[in-house]
């Protein structure tokens, strides 16, 4: 049998397999220009555009020289190198990887070998902060697929000065402790973009809507209020002060009590922050002035006192029957000075640092003159968390400030026995920056200064910019209460021969001892004593307030002579390089 088309069928049986064929290659078309765009376009963005970050410069950190701001952290350039693992080719990875090894050194990274064979990934960083002079040599050698990218790494040149104030950047980039970890933010700025599209050299194109270019902001350039000469001279007065005691732990404090600015903040033992990552101590990147809550003991006996006045329960010149001891709610608390009996003045309270009459002054608040009722507890505490602020964040700008406690009156353990504790300085938790802010509040007039570190800004044309200062509180205490206080911590001062011996004359100069039993495993122990020695100098009025601590563990450590003497060399030093004149 024989078969045969019809005429014409020919044709249409070939214009319907063409147009089966057309059909399959618009539906091809669609699947892959509009189902699968997305992923094609992904395959072309990985392959032609090339994106790169563009680091930020990391602001520097100035301390002063008197008025001049000087570098206390700086930027070093280095380079990070990256490979293209799919330019690099099977063929040369043995020379680019011992290439990069032999030149970079430690600083390659340890799984260079996979890194370079990751064809996967178009860009895998291998090495990073190498030198100037290691970056041109790698790129003296011709390597296809390596590139290199400028970057910055963090260096002090002052080593350990201000180390504990300053704090450090890891590896990461990122700030830990102290200022630049409390200002990281601003400090480290923001990276930029860098994306292009490429041809099949890498070649960058100058047409296309996917090139960026966003350029990276710098971190902000600070400067501290700490003055480099002044850090300097408290650190050396520190050491030598307890090489002398045998403390071994110990912290200064140095600040404008006029302005709240911090001029120096040291602690022993401290650490070189340039090679913070060889330390074996970890406790010794804490700021202990900001950060170790503690008891200063007689010391805030300025504060009671400073109170009274303000309150017009008490003058200089109320007396009390002194017995060396006195019982509160079944407790007996005594004197550390004895035998100092009868009858005394407020002023003799200072200068004998006689805790019953810290109590008697605490019990003139209330409505009875011989006990510590509600209303005395109240005012004590709205005094010295309220307005002296203790127990309270300060919001310096340094990374891990403690706010310590003050018990309530509101709270069950904020009764009579422990305010009558806390009137000459136990029985609570503070800072020396609280206890030194609140101090400066006393003796400046009555106005609470925010303290800082922070001085200001300085541009990349070296222009500073001031923050302004700033009042937290003011009428703290009256300007009368202020004179009075300051004449009776001249007074408590010069009633101790040994505590003056050393004192430029006719200075302005006063202070008050303290010292307090330590607390081991929560209770107090009888062989070992925090000293502390707060007081300020100037021409008539106070210009700079120093507060000092020392403590060693097993030793009975005093305000008196173990803290007055780092207290005596500091503040002739600032007398001398502040330019004061004596009193005629």
């Amino acid at each position: 049998m024989k078969f045969s088309l019809q005429k014409g069928s020919r044709s249409r049986f070939f214009a319907a397999i063409v147009a089966v064929i057309m059909l399959i290659f618009v539906a091809r078309l669609f699947y892959l220009q509009v189902i699968k765009n997305s992923y094609y376009t992904k395959l072309s963005d990985d392959e032609q555009v090339k994106r790169l970050s563009i680091p930020a410069k990391r602001g520097l950190i100035y301390a002063l020289d008197g008025s001049n701001p000087v570098p206390l952290a700086m930027n070093q350039t280095v380079y990070t190198v990256f490979v293209d693992p799919q330019s690099v080719g099977v063929k040369n990875r043995s020379k680019v990887v011992d290439t990069i090894k032999k030149i970079a050194g430690g600083n390659a990274k340890s799984n260079l070998d996979k890194l370079v064979a990751d064809t996967s990934s178009r860009y895998q960083v291998v090495a990073t902060n190498i030198t100037k002079t290691q970056a041109q040599k790698l790129k003296s050698a011709n390597l296809s697929g390596v590139g290199f990218q400028e970057g910055t790494k963090r260096v002090y040149p002052e080593g350990s000065l201000a180390s504990q104030i300053l704090g450090f950047v890891n590896s990461d980039g990122d700030g830990q402790y102290g200022v630049e970890q409390k200002l990281n933010s601003e400090l480290k700025g923001k990276n930029g973009l860098l994306q292009s599209v490429t041809d099949v050299s890498d070649v960058p194109l100058t047409i296309g809507g996917n090139n960026i270019q966003k350029s990276a902001q710098n971190g902000k350039n600070v400067v501290l209020t700490v003055d480099r000469n002044v850090q300097s001279e408290t650190e050396q007065a520190l050491e030598e002060g307890v090489k002398s005691s045998g403390a071994t732990d110990a912290s200064v404090l140095v600040m404008n009590p006029n302005n709240g600015k911090i001029w120096a903040m040291a602690n022993y033992p401290n650490y070189d922050v340039s090679n913070y990552q060889n330390t074996t101590d970890i406790s010794a990147f804490s700021n202990k002035v900001i950060s170790l809550g503690f008891e200063p003991a007689s010391v805030l006996k300025t504060y009671v006192m400073a109170a009274g006045l303000n309150e017009g329960t008490i003058t200089p010149n109320t007396t009390y029957n002194n017995t060396d001891s006195v019982v509160i709610d079944g407790d007996t608390i005594k004197n550390a000075s004895l035998g100092h009996t009868g009858t005394l003045t407020m002023q003799d309270v200072l200068d004998w640092s006689l805790n019953t009459g810290s109590i008697f002054a605490a019990e003139r608040f209330g409505n009875s003159t011989s006990t510590l009722d509600s209303k005395a507890i109240s005012t004590m505490y709205q005094y010295f968390h309220d307005r002296f602020g203790l127990g309270q964040l300060t919001g310096i700008e340094l990374a891990g400030e403690s706010a310590g406690d003050v018990i309530s009156p509101k709270e069950q353990e904020g009764n009579a026995i422990r305010y009558a504790n806390m009137s000459f300085g136990q029985g609570l938790d503070v800072t020396m920056l609280q206890v030194a802010s609140g101090f400066c509040s006393i003796i400046n007039g009555g106005t609470y200064y925010k303290p800082t570190v922070v001085d200001g800004t300085v541009d990349d044309s070296g222009n500073l910019s001031e923050n302004a200062t700033k009042v937290l509180r003011k009428n703290v205490v009256s300007q009368s209460v202020s004179d009075q206080i300051i004449t009776m911590l001249q007074k408590a001062r010069a009633s101790a021969s040994f505590l003056t011996a050393s004192d430029k004359k006719n200075y302005t100069i006063g202070g008050k001892t303290g010292t307090a039993q330590a607390i081991v495993d929560g209770k107090y122990v009888m062989n070992q004593t925090v000293g502390t020695y707060l007081g300020f100098g100037g021409t008539t009025t106070p210009e700079y307030v120093i507060m000092v601590r020392v403590a060693a563990p097993g030793k009975n450590l005093q305000g008196g002579p173990d803290g007055n003497p780092i207290f005596v060399k500091i503040s002739n030093f600032m007398i001398n390089y502040l330019k004061l004149q004596p009193k005629e």
